[in-house]
């Protein structure tokens, strides 16, 4: 099946850590674009090396739960909701988001946001995703792919932060010389030994039995009810405006990919791992 194929491939490492589209809704399905998760966590370095794990964002926990503050306040939130309409959740945005500009300025009434609020900056973008309580966006795949995302090819004419800084290719971390540069340590990142043995947590969260239910509230990992399949009827909603806020709200802001899993994804057979089982033997 093709659930079978999607942990055998997992396991054997017969391909890389590419995950495949199962689940993962589609470049043409904008309302789940494909997630890849943040690998690195080192943004501020002038030399990055891929052999250390403190170059690595901790892959056990999802993105909202890597601050302790900012986990602990998400959790207050949760244990503290009260209605009686909206279930409880630890987020209000979503991770996903899709990348068109087109899009984005029809969202925004034909408009680009403010400067503060475009991505303009991958170290900064690492830092809100780390401290901002509307923040937990993970990756797309071109961050691992495509180089041009990150340079201002249509010209498009940006205005300049609250700081003064120019609005126009993306700023990049000082290990990355290029766009190019950039992504290919990021891709040499997410094929690493050290992902390839923390992966499996990552899909739990996205993919699996962490993403809904009693262990994603273990895990501090619900998002608003909306982002989740099968959680509204449209068919059942007769007011047209109730029925258009809701659409909007599931076009614009993401959704969660089915669930795939609802046990621990097993871990892949890594070097890493290898080592461990056979300590454990």
């Amino acid at each position: 099946s093709v659930m079978f194929a999607f942990i055998d491939r997992s396991i054997v490492k017969k391909v890389v850590n590419f995950l495949p589209r199962v689940g993962v809704g589609g470049r043409y399905d904008l309302n789940q674009y494909p997630v890849f998760p943040w690998i690195i966590a080192d943004y501020e370095s002038e030399k990055l090396d891929l052999n250390s794990p403190s170059t690595y964002r901790d892959l056990s926990k999802p993105i909202g739960a890597l601050n302790p503050t900012r986990k602990s306040f998400f959790i207050e939130r949760y244990n503290n909701w009260e209605s009686y309409t909206i279930p409880q959740f630890h987020y209000g945005t979503h991770y996903s988001t899709e990348p068109f500009t087109t899009f984005y300025i029809n969202l925004k009434e034909g408009k680009l946001d403010h400067a503060n609020r475009l991505f303009h900056s991958i170290p900064l973008s690492w830092q809100n995703c780390q401290r901002d309580s509307s923040d937990v966006k993970e990756l797309i795949p071109e961050f691992f792919s495509l180089p041009e995302m990150l340079t201002n090819c249509n010209y498009y004419k940006l205005e300049r932060t609250e700081d003064g800084i120019k609005v126009d290719d993306v700023i990049l971390p000082k290990w990355a010389q290029t766009p190019e540069d950039f992504i290919q340590i990021n891709r040499t990142a997410l094929e690493s030994e050290f992902v390839s043995c923390h992966l499996h947590h990552w899909i739990d969260f996205i993919f699996g039995y962490k993403q809904r239910g009693p262990e994603a509230v273990r895990a501090v990992n619900v998002f608003y009810y909306l982002t989740y399949e099968c959680t509204v009827n449209l068919d059942s909603i007769t007011n047209p405006t109730d029925r258009a806020a809701i659409e909007t709200q599931i076009r614009n802001f993401g959704q969660a990919p089915a669930q795939l899993l609802t046990e621990p994804h097993p871990s892949r057979n890594s070097a890493m791992n290898l080592v461990r089982r056979n300590k454990k033997q």
